[in-house]
């Protein structure tokens, strides 16, 4: 009876020194809630660096080479290879009612990118405005000029076809001329081109501000290229990713390859002059004079002027840029129309 009398006071002697060391510290919290401030510092942390065409924030470094090709949009090109993965779009006509897109990628390499098409003197502008290789499955005579006098670093399907190029078997020529992003590195290291210098970064929102952006509903936007429709590009915007979702002829822009959606976060609608120089209605399109045009973001469209900043398109208010918001962008370049409808209508529903 003594050892067990011994034997229950050293077990409530260790109880009370337990219950005493709880009360001076505070009872152990529990591991979830170590967890739950490690996500939040994580949540905190400020990515080191950005990408300059998006502002996308990113842990490893963000420089390299933007590379700018020229894509099909004729219906027969459709759906294209790599689009999804392009961070700038920009939408012109190439001839008549025909628009063509030149695809700027630097944050993602698409495996494959195509069909490329013939340049025009002023999707190169634009190329050269972004310090980017241009990539372009023939030529306009007067982008001809430029391409040979070394305007830019080029690749051209004219010189590669067969070898940096491939064509297609499921499409017609001139729809089925790709190359791979392996390729288009193969071709700059043979030709001596850098690729490391990284092009001008555009001015965007922070993740913050950008829940805040104003203006008018603009939850569909339509740009009317053609009176047939064949051209016309419809941007939808998607409330649950924030994202806008965008249509040709009522048909929606996907990836071949993997029928990716594209998802855009910005829609910068330019007005400028163009004028006809040619039997072929071959264009002259002004990109540099500034003008009237209209930035839409999340579900809302703002009136803003655009200019031409050392070679970069961008949006203008009351003499300020007017920044992006992080993501991708797309940029339509329509004709100012004067005493006629503009060839741009939002659906505020």
């Amino acid at each position: 009876m003594k050892k067990w009398a011994v034997a229950i006071t050293v077990v409530l002697f260790l109880l009370s020194g337990c219950n005493d060391k709880e009360k001076a510290n505070g009872p152990k919290q529990p591991e979830k809630e170590e967890s739950e401030e490690v996500i939040q510092e994580e949540v905190d942390h400020e990515l080191p660096y950005h990408y300059p065409l998006t502002g996308l924030g990113s842990e490893i470094e963000t420089d390299g080479r933007a590379v700018a090709v020229m894509i099909n949009n004729h219906p027969k090109a459709r759906p294209q290879s790599g689009l999804h993965k392009a961070d700038v779009v920009y939408e012109l006509l190439a001839e008549g009612d025909v628009t063509r897109f030149l695809a700027v990628f630097q944050s993602e390499k698409p495996d494959k990118m195509g069909p490329v098409r013939s340049a025009r003197d002023y999707y190169i502008d634009l190329a050269k405005g972004l310090d980017a290789l241009f990539i372009a499955h023939g030529y306009s005579e007067e982008a001809r000029e430029l391409l040979e006098s070394d305007f830019v670093d080029n690749l051209n399907g004219m010189v590669y076809d067969g070898t940096l190029f491939k064509r297609a078997s499921f499409r017609e020529a001139p729809h089925n001329s790709y190359i791979t992003y392996g390729n288009v590195l193969k071709g700059a290291k043979e030709k001596k081109y850098s690729m490391n210098q990284s092009p001008p970064a555009f001015q965007f929102l922070s993740e913050e501000d950008s829940k805040s952006v104003t203006g008018n509903n603009a939850i569909s936007v339509k740009i009317s290229y053609s009176a047939s429709g064949v051209f016309n590009s419809t941007y939808e915007y998607d409330e649950l990713v924030g994202k806008y979702k965008r249509y040709s002829d009522g048909d929606q822009t996907t990836d071949y390859e993997t029928k990716e959606p594209i998802l855009l976060d910005n829609l910068f609608i330019i007005e400028t002059t163009h004028q006809v120089i040619d039997e072929a209605a071959h264009k002259e399109i002004d990109l540099q004079s500034g003008g009237s045009g209209y930035l839409v973001q999340k579900g809302k469209a703002m009136e803003v002027e655009w200019k031409n900043d050392n070679g970069l398109l961008v949006p203008i208010r009351n003499g300020e840029v007017v920044p992006f918001v992080q993501g991708k962008t797309w940029v339509n370049v329509i004709p100012t129309k004067p005493g006629l409808q503009s060839s741009v209508s939002f659906n505020v529903n």
